[in-house]
């Protein structure tokens, strides 16, 4: 299910820049240019809200301190876009309640990443699927093996690591340097090349047609996403042991999570 973003910047080509980098990403996007945006929200109920901090009508950190009361929205998480040096919004950011900031002008590739990092580190971890009849790929992690359409498939170690993170996060784009934090961690020589290599050697075993890939995705720009429907043998539906899940699961708590610092 596609997840819808609220873009609310006054500047034209932030505003652009944002939106076509997201749906890039695979995410739904509805761009505004003013404040007035709560009705909308209540309506549609975003996955996350990137906000201006400064807007031509009104404030984003007045908006933001707005979503934040508001029953209907106090959970939604939000990124503040604040221009660089405004080291006063940044600040301000952790009193109305964002969760993230990202200075103007950011890149594609960053604002991506930092999209998907607050919505894997906010989002509810989700019990794994079991049913394996009509899943596209198995995945029984005890003894490593892999099946694909009812057929066992041999996988390099990295390449079972690879599939099963994709399969955990399914939907969910990933860039190179996310998949190689998350699936290499700290292995020596490996470039994001690296990881272009582990899927294309996993699409040879998958795809049906490799030249025509329908469940390991490029999102041309961003990185690759997984639309496999995936299952897991009984004894290896373990949660997700990456950073990001398990800190999630660490520091998940009922109400509104707090605003945490990340290098720009």
């Amino acid at each position: 299910m596609m997840q819808l973003i609220f873009v609310v910047e006054g500047e034209m080509e932030s505003r652009r820049l944002a939106q076509q980098s997201l749906e890039r990403a695979g995410f739904g996007v509805c761009t505004f240019s003013g404040t007035r945006v709560i009705e909308e929200a209540e309506k549609a109920s975003p996955a996350l809200m990137l906000i201006a901090a400064r807007m031509p009508e009104g404030s984003g950190l007045g908006l933001c301190r707005s979503i934040r009361q508001n029953p209907m929205l106090a959970a939604t998480p939000i990124i503040l876009l604040n221009d660089m040096g405004a080291e006063k919004d940044r600040a301000q950011a952790v009193e109305y309640g964002a969760d993230d900031c990202v200075t103007k002008p950011f890149t594609p590739l960053e604002l991506v990443a930092r999209v998907q990092a607050v919505l894997r580190r906010l989002s509810p971890v989700l019990p794994l699927a079991s049913n394996t009849d009509f899943a596209d790929i198995v995945i029984d992690g005890s003894a490593m093996k892999l099946s694909v359409r009812g057929s066992e498939v041999a996988t390099t170690t990295l390449e079972f690591r690879l599939i099963d993170y994709l399969a955990r996060h399914r939907g969910q784009v990933f860039t190179r340097d996310a998949l190689l934090d998350a699936v290499w961690g700290d292995m020596q020589f490996v470039t994001p090349r690296s990881v272009d290599a582990c899927i294309r050697r996993i699409r040879e075993k998958i795809e049906p047609d490799r030249a025509l890939p329908t469940y390991l995705k490029t999102i041309r720009g961003v990185g690759y996403r997984l639309d496999a429907m995936a299952a897991w043998r009984s004894d290896s539906m373990e949660l997700c042991g990456c950073l990001a899940c398990t800190a999630a699961r660490r520091k998940a708590r009922p109400g509104v999570a707090r605003w945490r610092r990340t290098s720009a």
